[in-house]
């Protein structure tokens, strides 16, 4: 099936482009997300007429993506999630939840704008790419750990902390000593 786009889309075309697409990708994903439009000769001459309108509605929105994202540059996120002792999440963390924790941050994206290549299982801290804008996209990092301070260790750190990283240093000390004592007992 034959569409024009509307907009870049990413690994298919440019804006004004016409390009031949599977017809479920068309129909399903393109003409809803108006991205495209069907290329008839009718179509051809109402793009024609629009393209100068459309260029210039797309020349804002990447203006103002730009400026967002010069504002979101080498931003990080704390996502809390329950895990067990190995570092294996009990859920997953999903597009959902890394949109709400860049909003609580104070910066508004949708969920539609965040791609995960992997799902986030694991303890950890994760590049995502956000799509502001079908030509400008960030990267963010977003570190999900079990508590606020386990999150500040592991971004200290630069990656996953262990249940033995968490324990306080009296603790190490205490058993230090107690063994110290044993072995003097029993030498």
């Amino acid at each position: 099936m034959e569409v024009i786009l509307l907009e870049r889309v990413e690994k298919l075309g440019q804006m004004g482009q016409v390009v031949n697409v599977r017809p479920g990708f068309a129909r399903n994903y393109l003409l809803p997300q108006r991205k495209a439009m069907r290329a008839t000769k009718a179509n051809l001459a109402v793009f024609d007429k629009q393209k100068a309108h459309l260029e210039a509605v797309n020349l804002e929105r990447r203006k103002d993506a730009q400026q967002v994202a010069t504002k979101m540059d080498n931003v990080t996120v704390v996502v809390i999630r329950q895990a067990a002792e190995t570092g294996v999440l009990y859920g997953s963390v999903t597009t959902r939840d890394v949109s709400d924790a860049l909003t609580a941050a104070g910066y508004k994206t949708d969920r539609k704008q965040v791609q995960i290549d992997t799902p986030i299982k694991t303890l950890g801290l994760f590049k995502l790419r956000v799509v502001l804008h079908p030509e400008v996209s960030i990267t963010v990092t977003v570190n999900v750990a079990r508590s606020a301070e386990e999150a500040e260790l592991q971004a200290q750190r630069g990656g996953m902390v262990t249940a033995a990283d968490l324990r306080d240093d009296d603790d190490e000390e205490d058993t230090f000593v107690e063994e110290t004592a044993t072995e003097e007992e029993e030498g």
